[in-house]
């Protein structure tokens, strides 16, 4: 069964944020994932809008909260919090 985050926020520090997207970029394929879509561009028809929004898949449930827990996504992690605001992460399974 499939698991995806869902993730939305808003980028404070460019630069910061383009370090943390290369860095993840090269760590989800060690956990079979993948970034379905990252649009910095949606419509929001309710609620409050965000700067970005991802949907990332992974194969299961498991590998999604491995990825997660790692210390290497626990260390890009910190690039994240300092260069986005707002952020979300929701992890849902089909």
């Amino acid at each position: 069964m499939s698991s995806y985050y869902i993730i939305s926020y808003d980028i404070v520090d460019q630069q910061g944020y383009e370090h943390y997207a290369s860095e993840v970029a090269q760590l989800l394929p060690q956990y079979g994932a993948y970034v379905l879509f990252s649009d910095d561009s949606a419509l929001t028809v309710e609620g409050d809008a965000s700067q970005v929004n991802a949907i990332v898949v992974f194969p299961t449930r498991e590998s999604a909260l491995q990825c997660y827990q790692s210390s290497k996504y626990q260390e890009i992690k910190k690039i994240r919090i300092k260069s986005v605001k707002n952020s979300r992460f929701v992890l849902a399974t089909d």
